[in-house]
């Protein structure tokens, strides 16, 4: 049993330069890979940290670059995702593999931007470790929510350097945490379509512009453009959970 701990940072549309379609298609491009490799005792063999230069979304949204510190002046020099893909399925191998993630997202994402780049999914393992989903169930979170990485390494007592929102120091922290709750009944579970569409289904729809108005009774200001932009993309992004920590 190997198991290959990740996570993804991703980047969004920020100016108008994508149509509707490629937004719908691919609304969020990953910017960088971390992984760890674990054996069957939770060992460390090897890591993969690899960051991705965009070809969808050329301009880093300013939200996205405050909370990573990725700018587009770090992602310029790096490879594109298909030459990224291809090293990470080659760094997970062959062999009896189970992912590990901080939530169910990274892997439909991670999906997403192989079929969207006419890559083929077939060499992803299908087998998956929610370690969110058991942490929450370890601290006995109320249903219908979810713990955040930070809060999690925090009440487990596990160093960090707050480097978080980082796609490499975030599957560390999620290694970290899946070791100390560990327990035998935690077993593997096979990713299907079906997960991937439960997970995009959403009960109620936000109406952002009132969202926005609401900024601005808040603070008796109008919203600049910028501002409308980060508040809604800080919403889309606060649905996938990849930046509750």
């Amino acid at each position: 049993m190997t198991y290959i701990v990740y996570d993804l940072e991703f980047n969004q549309k920020y100016s108008n330069s994508s149509n509707d379609k490629t937004i719908s298609e691919l609304p969020f491009e990953i910017i960088q890979i971390g992984a760890l490799k674990l054996n069957e005792n939770f060992e460390t063999i090897s890591t993969f940290n690899e960051l991705i230069k965009p070809k969808v979304y050329t301009t880093i949204h300013p939200y996205v670059e405050s909370l990573t510190n990725i700018t587009i002046d770090k992602l310029s020099s790096s490879e594109l995702f298909t030459t990224v893909y291809h090293n990470f399925i080659n760094f997970i191998g062959n062999s009896d593999v189970t992912l590990c993630v901080w939530g169910k997202a990274d892997i439909k994402e991670l999906i997403r931007n192989v079929k969207f780049n006419n890559l083929s999914t077939s060499f992803i393992p299908l087998k998956y470790i929610d370690v969110q989903k058991h942490a929450s169930t370890y601290f006995n979170v109320p249903k219908g929510s979810k713990i955040g990485l930070k809060t999690a390494v925090e009440l487990l007592n596990i160093n960090f350097e707050n480097r978080f929102h980082d796609a490499f120091y975030d599957a560390f922290y999620t290694t970290e945490v899946y070791k100390k709750i560990y327990n035998t009944n935690i077993n593997p579970k096979i990713y299907t379509t079906n997960n991937a569409k439960r997970l995009s289904k959403s009960k109620n729809k936000v109406n952002t512009t009132a969202l926005v108005n609401q900024f601005e009774k808040m603070y008796n200001r109008k919203m600049s453009d910028e501002e409308k932009s980060i508040i809604k993309l800080a919403y889309i992004m606060g649905r996938t959970n990849q930046f509750v920590h």
